[in-house]
């Protein structure tokens, strides 16, 4: 499920050497030619990369750049509102720029010195064990292109305005950066996909989609909502359950729509010493342990 929560717009490669993103019928920029041509050359670039060399720059077209200006500017009004403390610290320490897209070579640059995280390019699908993996070493995978803008307010998958307004302003905050690293950290100790499963329905529930209290009211650090203008607004209306590390890491979901489950910190130190800490301990036996628990648990409601 979070493999397909991650980049679900398969990529195939031809014997010619072309690239081609495999755009769902129901997708926005389906029959728009224009826009799936810049798709497959931008997916390219990231094919390409040599990892270790800098990030191959996007010729963002002035269309492709007021879709995030646009975006931009009114997800920053609701995080006045709706994002958590440590997330707004981000924003204001990393200084993403309002008025263009910026490359990924450019937000990695901005990340270093902060907290130490880099960004890699991403065509498509990435193998859920490398997606997670790399996050140990201060690297995430990233995504280049921009929703279609005959709807910028909604993407049906990950986009350039999800990754870097959503991960990169958390990424910034030296906090989220350890929680990230040490999710990473777990994807790599864990061998079991089972294991590594769970592993990313907590970060899913957490960093994805978390939501934290802070003066009894409910405010999202999540990187899923705070880049989302829609479900931004609605998640406090989900059902927002407490933070329970088998329940997170047994619960399905469904990317296609609003989460209608979510789970609530009761601060960032409370985040911190559930997520953080069984992140940095757990390993295979514990996962299965808690697989079983939760489902002996059900069985006798």
């Amino acid at each position: 499920m979070f493999e397909e929560a991650q980049y679900f717009a398969p990529v195939a490669t031809g014997e010619d050497g072309s690239v081609v993103v495999q755009l769902a019928t129901s997708h926005p920029g389906f029959a728009d030619s224009a826009y799936r041509e810049r798709r497959n050359a931008i997916a390219a670039l990231a094919l390409n990369h040599v990892p270790g060399e800098p990030i191959p720059a996007v010729e963002y077209t002035a269309e492709e750049h007021q879709v995030w200006v646009l975006v931009a500017r009114e997800l920053a009004i609701k995080h006045r509102t709706y994002a958590a403390t440590e997330y707004l610290r981000g924003c204001e320490r990393l200084g993403l720029p309002k008025d263009r897209i910026p490359q990924l070579q450019e937000v990695g640059d901005l990340l270093a010195p902060l907290t130490g995280f880099r960004y890699l390019p991403a065509a498509g699908l990435v193998p859920l064990r490398e997606f997670y993996g790399v996050l140990a070493d201060g690297l995430f995978h990233s995504t280049q292109y921009i929703r279609h803008h005959s709807v910028p307010f909604y993407t049906p998958e990950p986009d350039v305005v999800h990754e870097v307004i959503g991960h990169a302003n958390a990424l910034a905050s030296d906090r989220f950066a350890r929680l990230y690293r040490l999710a990473g950290n777990a994807a790599r100790r864990v061998e079991t996909t089972e294991a590594l499963e769970f592993v990313s329905k907590v970060f899913w529930f957490t960093l994805e989609f978390g939501v934290l209290a802070e003066d009894g009211v409910d405010k999202a650090y999540g990187a899923g909502i705070l880049s989302s203008y829609g479900e931004i607004e609605e998640f406090r209306g989900m059902d927002i359950l407490p933070l329970d590390l088998t329940v997170m890491g047994t619960t399905t979901y469904d990317i296609t729509k609003y989460q209608d489950v979510l789970f609530r910190a009761e601060s960032l130190d409370h985040l911190e010493d559930v997520v953080g800490a069984f992140w940095d301990t757990c390993d295979d036996d514990t996962i299965a342990r808690m697989v079983a628990e939760g489902a002996g648990a059900r069985s006798s409601v």
